[in-house]
């Protein structure tokens, strides 16, 4: 047996069992082909028989020792070995028929060598197929803990309570009082149904074998628990090697290679019983979870956040965390959009505006397309007044501004929240360990070497200018699709610009007068249609241009696809909605001079009553159909995939086949968590607080739809995970990475949008100056109702007939309104009337109307930033209470640590005398 390099861990394997003489990371490596004859190879078909178990374990785990009682349960829940006592922590599968046979038992024989216990069983559907069940006892694990720093408790917490004021109780009373009269809550989930997590009322302190007395164990079995079993099994098998070679270690190669099908930790049992767990109590964690987080009758409860983070570990329970915390912040924006809504609902019938809109039958609108145009009494569009109206109202620019707040106290908040659960789950002073570097930057510059600073060995350089060309080619190409979307966005705009002529001229009554709403229905969906497509282009071109930077860690690598998939992402989604909202109907020029695409196709004027309709549309269309897509791909298409499983299984082996297969074959049936973890769910989330914030300014509703949203999305990624998905490596985290970042850069981008929203799209700066300047109530400084008399017609320029271009003439006079060809048409503008002496020029109204635009703008963004780092200001990252508490574990840890010497000293002067040994006069 020979050792990989200086320093591994020499380890001596007698009857089956790794003998540890020296610690250390490094992994052993045995190549001769003695060990072959001690222990079975691992590809012997002989040995596999279907049903059949196949240890290659040492004996004592084999065979059931004479004279101890092996629970029955055990043996058969698929959770154990054979011999019902050890149990199985990882699972790695792989084909008979796959050619990478050696390399497979070289990697197995060192996983023994490590120490690890293995037995091997064919697939009762399949007996290509090979399951390798893997278990650490007591010394690998109390050993690898200690060298991964695992935390673990050692001493009852002893809460400190801080001093509370006598106002703040008299508060207190009072709230309870009120308590009183209301259900006790109701979005508590029992204490009695959820189990005791001891390791949260506990000190916790890095494992340490020689400390060991001060750690609380109860039982060596379930000291550990099964997501920290397995992390520890899966560290061991990512430091592995299977070949010689400086690169040919770990899992993860040989799951990219082919080696192994799959590898992944055992679910906790089945997540159903027949029993109630109200009455006979939770079978396992798994099951618990279900009942009380994944199932919908508790929509409307508290997540068991401790729990989940106990069973699929803390970036996955810091994911949810995260997801609940963002949920419960959009009740209050829900409620106070909806009460925008609401005004608009109700102050509809007293707008002056919308008033005069459905009254105007006798002024007569420019066609808005050209020949097959008509054109149209402005009264017409009395219905897209009004509809305009509820979300663009008094109230739009306060929940503008309350939205932007909400964003910063949303991320301030977060966290403190984020604080406190870090301090729960002991994450505040865990490091993650420095990061080996990619195998793929490994072996691109393995012939450049410089010192780690950090380790002081040795490592792979990348040159700075080799870097920097790789970044501006990335940047080039991120860019290059960029352009793709807006191209994709022009596309739209012909499609938009040809069609309404199209819709214009249709034979159908329905669709011939509401043309314009059948172009911007049509135009989403196709959008949205278009997104999709290019979101699969866009994640292969990220893979290729992330790749092509080669970064040198793996959060390296996340971090930079993260970033480009979202930027991918977020323009591809958010192009069209930009295009709509700034653009759309705001270079079209004027009746006579309209501007052309390719001088062919005239560009897309807005609607009688406004852009904001379109850009409302754009909006909850995209939203709505957005947000029913991911549901269904994250939880319709595993259900729909498990289904047809089941249904095979079922043919083949009837219905009581399935139940009586063990938990390795039931999780290796279920779909793998994606390959990118929780990327796709943040990402969705993301994109949706993006369309809560950056245009909410013109759909107050959009905060209502993303909490509908998450309501069931809670549920849904809830069941997913406990029911649909094998069970994911847990994983320690201490925050959401670099999606924080990214929240912020929207939150700065959605106060600018709104700003240009309110001042650019909608009609409240117009109104605002022809309410102070050129209405009725002008120099009175009043802004009601009634100041708004003659607003529409002010705002309607007036243009002469006979001067149409030939090629947007409509191809009727407009006799059908006054039983004479029309001579004059309005149309939304700013301009002088055809016999001033600069027709069709700018009047003054258009200049105030300008520069009051910009000045809201620049008044808008200031003062919200100025909130915005106010409020990010008083508010503090760390709770006061947390901090004390802080504080206080300190101190009483430094205490505890002073009385545990204190006692070993004193045992030891004891023994001394006991012996007789000389004895000096030492303290204490």
């Amino acid at each position: 047996m020979e050792a990989s390099s200086s320093g591994s861990t020499i380890s001596s394997v007698t009857g089956g069992k790794a003998k540890t003489h020296q610690p250390a990371k490094d992994v052993n490596i045995f190549f001769d082909e003695l060990e072959g004859v001690n222990s079975p190879s691992k590809d012997d078909d002989s040995l596999l028989h279907h049903g059949n178990l196949t240890s290659t374990s040492d004996d004592a785990s084999r065979l059931e020792v004479v004279g101890e009682e092996v629970p029955d349960k055990n043996k058969t829940n698929g959770l154990y070995f054979r011999d019902g006592k050890c149990r199985i922590d990882y699972i790695l599968v792989y084909r008979k028929s796959n050619p990478q046979t050696e390399k497979r038992e070289v990697f197995e024989r060192n996983i023994r060598a490590e120490g690890l216990q293995m037995e091997k069983e064919s697939s009762l559907t399949n007996s290509d197929i090979i399951f390798v069940k893997l278990h650490a006892p007591w010394e690998v694990l109390g050993k690898y803990a200690e060298l991964m720093n695992v935390r673990m408790p050692f001493r009852r917490k002893i809460y400190y309570l801080h001093r509370r004021y006598k106002f703040m109780n008299r508060i207190e009373k009072q709230i309870s009082r009120f308590r009183g009269w209301l259900p006790r809550k109701p979005m508590k989930l029992d204490k009695e149904t959820l189990p005791d997590l001891e390791e949260n009322d506990c000190y916790t302190a890095p494992f340490s074998q020689q400390r060991i007395h001060h750690f609380i164990i109860h039982n060596k079995d379930t000291f550990f628990n099964n997501a920290t079993r397995s992390r520890i099994v899966h560290h061991i098998l990512q430091r592995v090697k299977y070949e010689e070679g400086k690169n040919k270690i770990g899992l993860n190669r040989l799951l990219s290679n082919g080696s192994y099908e799959a590898a992944f930790p055992l679910h906790e049992g089945s997540y159903r019983s027949k029993n109630s767990i109200k009455t006979h109590g939770a079978e396992n964690h798994r099951h618990l979870l279900y009942e009380c987080w994944a199932s919908w009758g508790v929509w409307y409860k508290y997540q068991p956040l401790d729990l989940v983070r106990r069973y699929f570990g803390e970036k996955i329970g810091l994911y949810f965390a995260w997801l609940g915390w963002y949920t419960g912040m959009l009740f209050p924006a829900a409620f106070i959009g909806l009460f925008v809504f609401l005004y608009g609902v109700t102050t509809l019938n007293h707008c002056q505006v919308s008033k005069e809109v459905c009254q105007a039958t006798d002024i007569i609108m420019c066609p808005i397309c050209d020949k097959y145009c008509p054109f149209m009494r402005l009264s017409d569009s009395c219905i897209y007044a009004k509809v305009t109206h509820l979300f663009d109202n008094g109230a739009t620019v306060f929940f503008a501004v309350f939205m932007a707040v909400w964003a910063t106290v949303f991320l301030e908040f977060w966290k403190r929240r984020r604080a406190v659960i870090a301090y729960d789950w002991d994450l505040i002073d865990w490091e993650e360990e420095e990061e080996e570097i990619r195998p793929q930057f490994e072996a691109k510059y393995s012939k450049k070497e410089r010192m780690n600073p950090i380790s002081g060995k040795p490592e792979p350089y990348q040159a700075f200018a080799d870097k920097c060309s790789r970044l501006i080619v990335s940047a080039s190409g991120i860019f290059f699709m960029i352009c793709v979307v807006i191209a994709a966005v022009f596309g739209i705009v012909i499609y938009r610009v040809v069609t309404v002529s199209t819709f214009a001229a249709f034979k159908w009554a329905l669709i011939r007068n509401n043309s314009q709403v059948a172009t911007t229905g049509t135009a989403v969906c196709i959008n949205f249609c278009i997104i999709m497509l290019l979101n699969v282009l866009y994640e292969k071109v990220a893979l290729f241009l992330t790749n092509l930077e080669q970064p040198r860690t793996e959060s390296e690598w996340e971090n930079s696809f993260t970033l480009k998939m979202f930027l991918f992402q977020f323009v591809n989604l958010n192009s069209s909605t930009f295009y709509i909202a700034f653009f759309l109907g705001r270079f079209t020029g004027h009746p006579g001079a309209y501007l052309r695409l390719i001088n062919r196709w005239r560009l897309e004027e807005c609607h009688p009553s406004g852009c904001l309709i379109d850009l409302c549309m754009q909006m909850g269309i995209i939203m709505v159909l957005k947000q029913t897509w991911n549901n269904f791909m994250e939880l319709g298409y595993p259900l729909i995939q498990n289904w047809w499983t089941r249904r095979k299984l079922r043919q083949e082996y009837g219905t009581q086949g399935k139940t009586s297969f063990p938990q390795w074959e039931k999780d290796y049936n279920l779909q793998p968590m994606n390959a990118y973890g929780l990327f796709d769910e943040y990402l969705e989330m993301i994109l949706q607080f993006g369309f809560t914030t950056i245009f909410v300014a013109a759909f107050p509703l959009a905060p209502l739809l993303a909490l509908l949203n998450n309501i069931i999305e809670i549920r849904l990624d809830a069941y997913k995970f406990v029911t649909q998905w094998r069970r994911p490596l847990a994983s320690r985290a201490k925050d959401i990475g670099i999606w924080y970042g990214i929240l912020e850069g929207i939150g700065i981008l959605s106060v600018i949008t709104n700003a240009f929203v309110i001042a650019v799209t909608s009609d409240f700066i117009p109104r605002l100056v022809y309410a102070y300047k050129y209405g009725p109530c002008a120099g009175q400084g009043e802004a009601g109702q009634k100041c708004m008399v003659g607003y529409v017609n002010a705002s309607l320029s007036v243009f002469l007939v006979s001067d149409f271009e030939n090629r947007s003439e409509p191809t009727s006079n407009g006799s059908e309104f006054s039983g004479s060809p029309l001579k004059y048409c309005r149309y939304r503008d700013y301009r002088d009337p055809p016999h001033s002496p600069v027709p069709y020029g700018y009047t003054l109204q258009f200049w105030h109307v300008l520069a009051a635009r910009l000045a809201f703008i620049i008044v808008f963004e200031h003062l919200v930033f100025c909130i915005k780092h106010l409020i990010s200001y008083l508010i503090p990252d760390l709770p006061k209470d947390l901090r004390d508490r802080m504080r206080r574990e300190k101190y009483l840890i430094q205490e505890m640590m002073y009385e545990a010497e204190l006692e070993r000293l004193q045992k030891e002067r004891k023994e001394r005398k006991k012996n007789g040994k000389s004895y000096h006069n030492e303290w204490p």
